[in-house]
């Protein structure tokens, strides 16, 4: 199989396509978390327990580490105004098929199929870095990261709702509708960004990642950083859910839309993300990452006494946001400065390792829960936030990461 590699010269990026790039990494993004506010109602119609039904959590994240891994490479190869319409076109059918699932084994299939058509959330932020101006990269991939991070919270919110009025498989076939949409819209709005200017041959594209990880020492410091803060994000969104639903003497027995509406706390974290891009352009990248990972520790111990204080819990979900969304935008704003040219596999190298935090974290959630309670929760993800800073602390000084004095 031979590759091209598209030419986006001269492609101008407006307000509106940059809105579509946030609306499609949402969207896309979304789809992986539609049903975790739903894991105790699925556990329910479909006769699995609670820690069977987390897995879906988990079979959507490896999905999308393949789609990641073995798709999000050929965006700097193939044409990403078709490759993405029908990575959305492929997610509204597994969406399909998830909705109409008979039982929990074809329900787990579908939702592994979709988590790999998510990834053209991967795919729409290396094309809007591609195509900024290089003194608002770090805007604009942080607008396009809010939209990404917004659609993974406000999933649960808007499944909260419409499961409240039609049960989980509306929001399947909602969210299918949705992807539809956006295809559409992608197809439409965004300009052809060019035909080949080289070839290159499928293997040594995906070798080409490997190569860039063994040259890159920043790239890999930034995937181990990149593991510990979605491992922290994927705990918490992972063990909230029983939390909220009173599972193991929790104080809380919350309806699947109150539930939801718990990502609406993570919301202005979000939209903090273009001013951590604005910072970073301006070359203050080493003092933001200090900053959010700081951010993050500060927020865990909200998020204990959350366990037992509705108003405790919904401000460190908010600060817990912003500093994991800051840890990730960080994180991508300084490896995409490493090779222009190689953005979407850089976007590969570092979301593997990203999301493979997020599976552990995913796994660990259920098992920490039904062990220890949200206490354990919480411990597991202290540690996890220290040695981050302990890493980051060991980077910046053995070698500054790669950074500006």
């Amino acid at each position: 199989m031979t590759i091209s590699i598209a030419n986006t010269a001269g492609v101008k990026l407006t307000r509106l396509v940059v809105l579509l790039f946030a609306l499609t990494a949402g969207s896309s993004a979304g789809c992986l978390y539609y049903l975790q506010p739903l894991l105790h109602q699925v556990a329910g119609e479909l006769d699995v327990s609670t820690a069977t039904a987390a897995l879906l959590v988990s079979a959507a994240q490896v999905g999308y580490l393949s789609g990641i891994a073995l798709l999000v490479p050929l965006g700097d190869f193939l044409d990403r105004r078709r490759m993405v319409p029908a990575l959305l076109v492929a997610s509204f059918v597994a969406l399909a098929v998830s909705a109409a699932a008979p039982n929990f084994a074809v329900l787990l299939t579908a939702v592994f199929v979709t988590g790999v058509t998510a990834s053209a959330a991967q795919i729409v932020v290396p094309w809007a870095s591609a195509l900024a101006d290089p003194d608002r990269r770090g805007e604009i991939v942080g607008t396009v990261m809010s939209g990404l991070l917004l659609g993974i919270l406000l999933s649960r919110v808007l499944s909260g709702v419409i499961a409240e009025l039609g049960g989980w498989r509306t929001v399947l076939l909602a969210a299918a509708a949705l992807q539809l949409a956006m295809s559409v819209s992608v197809f439409v709005v965004v300009r052809d960004t060019g035909r080949a200017a080289a070839e290159q041959r499928y293997p040594e594209v995906l070798a080409s990642i490997f190569a860039l990880i063994r040259i890159h020492p920043v790239l890999r410091q930034r995937m181990v950083l990149g593991f510990l803060g979605m491992a922290c994000f994927s705990l918490v969104w992972t063990a909230i859910v029983f939390l909220l639903a009173g599972t193991h003497s929790s104080p809380y027995h919350y309806s699947e839309f109150t539930i939801g509406l718990f990502g609406l706390a993570g919301v202005a974290g979000a939209l903090g993300a273009p001013v951590v891009g604005r910072l970073a352009d301006r070359g203050y990248q080493r003092e933001v990452t200090t900053a959010v990972w700081v951010t993050v520790l500060a927020s865990w111990a909200l998020l204990a006494w959350g366990g037992h204080n509705a108003a405790a819990l919904i401000a460190a979900l908010l600060v817990f946001d912003l500093g994991v969304q800051g840890i990730q935008l960080s994180n991508q704003s300084t490896i995409y400065a490493l090779d222009p040219a190689a953005r979407s596999r850089l976007t590969t190298a570092y979301m593997v390792s990203f999301f493979l935090g997020g599976v552990a974290g995913s796994v660990v959630a259920g098992a920490a829960y039904q062990t220890g309670g949200w206490s354990l929760v919480c411990g597991i993800g202290i540690s996890a936030t220290v040695l981050g800073l302990l890493l980051w602390g060991a980077f910046a000084r053995g070698n500054r990461i790669g950074l500006p004095s």
